[in-house]
């Protein structure tokens, strides 16, 4: 008995070249259109810390309140997530102190 291996009849029909054919998705799945990225807020936050040291995080929190009270919501979503960045607890906390602006 003979054995012929042949082909597949187009590349499409191959598991393996159908994967192989595929490009990686340029944007997330989850992306839901955050005011800013990750890149950004680290890039603030690192630099916050060369300021401040190890009170980074409170005073992220104090920037986050006094922008709450002069009613801007872009720099308050931002010092937020600064603080998130140094920590969490100390910025679920002022969420729930401060009243919603928005879903960010």
């Amino acid at each position: 008995m003979t054995l012929r291996f042949a082909a597949a009849r187009t590349a499409a029909h191959s598991p393996v070249a159908r994967a192989l054919s595929h490009r990686p998705n340029k944007a997330a799945s989850n992306d839901n259109g955050e005011l800013f990225t990750h890149d950004e807020v680290l890039d603030g936050a690192l630099r916050h810390f060369a300021e401040h040291g190890l009170n980074s995080a409170s005073a992220a929190a104090r920037n986050a309140e006094q922008a709450l009270a002069d009613g801007d919501s872009k720099q308050y979503a931002w010092w937020l997530e600064v603080c998130r960045n140094f920590d969490r607890g100390q910025a679920r906390r002022l969420e729930r102190t401060m009243p919603a602006v928005s879903n960010f």
